[in-house]
């Protein structure tokens, strides 16, 4: 009998890819190096519930989510891989405050630019001296 899902099937999917994240050491945004986040642009939950409707696919067990999840991954390497940020999580929260905790697909490239568009304000501040 399989196992049914003890988690939200996105857990699943994030577990196991999540040794193939490029995650920097710094964040992209400030340079800070503390609580560091990987911030896809691409909303991993909408990714995955759009690519189950494109694909007809049903998981109601563990078995299930175990034997689609490669190919998720082959379909969407770019949006989990590439299409990504390392974020502090202070710029990491900022951004969901703007965009949603599942940002619409949609919004992809507007992260993108609100990302590089932070950094910039960030390198124009002047340097204190304490």
């Amino acid at each position: 009998m399989a196992e049914d899902l003890k988690r939200y099937e996105v857990k699943y999917i994030r577990d196991g890819i999540k040794a193939r994240y490029k995650k920097g050491s710094e964040c992209e945004i400030c340079g800070s190096t503390d609580k560091l986040d990987f911030h896809h642009w691409y909303s991993l939950a909408e990714l995955y519930r759009k690519w189950c409707l494109i694909n007809k696919v049903k998981v109601t067990s563990v078995d299930d989510i175990m034997r689609v999840r490669e190919d998720f991954y082959k379909d969407h390497e770019y949006e989990l891989l590439d299409a990504a940020s390392t974020l502090c999580n202070a710029h990491h929260e900022k951004l969901h405050k703007i965009y949603g905790r599942n940002p619409a697909l949609a919004t992809a490239k507007k992260q993108e630019r609100w990302i590089a568009i932070q950094k910039e304000k960030h390198n124009e501040l002047p340097i204190v001296d304490g």
